[in-house]
């Protein structure tokens, strides 16, 4: 489980195919600080620690992770957002985030706001995934409020010190970002269907 509060950025560094999987190994300043076994998420994807050298350490993806998520369009090289999974105990600053990423969306717009910035994504919404106002989502591992839900598309708010903190700064429109939308909100939609 994680919040959706960044810690950090990583550094790809290097990309190996294995089979149908992906080994990705990440420079990270918490590298130190992680065990193999360990949950990390990477813009938003649970992955595992398999391997630790110095300041970088090695996870994989598997196909099913790939088809869902940006990681396939990953480059060494690249910017990601990194979170270590929460402790028993701690404050759940953000909200509660699975790492499960649920499908991908692309960024539509960006308005910078007279010192903050309105990031509007676009996804697919016949996946059965929603948003609403002031609900919560996952866009890359971060944990936002949903401001103009939409049926296909959302916004969010980005203060600076998010901006500056997260890959958000390098967005473009047409970035695919990875999304988890709200675990209640999943849970009534999957329950809200069954009884059709």
């Amino acid at each position: 489980m994680f919040t959706g509060i960044i810690e950090t950025i990583g550094i790809i560094k290097d990309l190996k195919k294995d089979s149908g999987n992906l080994d990705i190994t990440i420079s990270s300043v918490i590298t130190t600080e992680l065990k193999i076994d360990q949950s990390v998420a990477h813009n938003g994807v649970c992955l595992t620690v398999v391997e630790l050298n110095n300041d970088e350490y090695t996870v994989t993806a598997i196909g099913e992770t790939l088809e869902k998520t940006t990681i396939g369009d990953w480059k060494i090289g690249d910017l990601i957002n990194l979170e270590r999974g929460m402790r028993l105990g701690d404050r759940l600053d953000g909200h509660i985030v699975q790492g499960h990423v649920d499908q991908t969306g692309i960024c539509k717009s960006i308005e910078e706001a007279n010192g903050s910035w309105y990031f509007t994504f676009e996804y697919d919404s016949n996946l059965n995934n929603i948003t609403i106002d002031k609900g919560s989502i996952t866009v890359n591992g971060v944990s936002l409020t949903v401001v103009n839900s939409k049926e296909n598309e959302f916004s969010v708010a980005i203060i600076p010190y998010t901006f500056e903190h997260t890959n958000f700064n390098i967005f473009k429109i047409g970035t695919t970002i990875n999304l988890e939308f709200d675990v209640v909100g999943k849970y009534v939609t999957r329950l809200y269907s069954l009884k059709q």
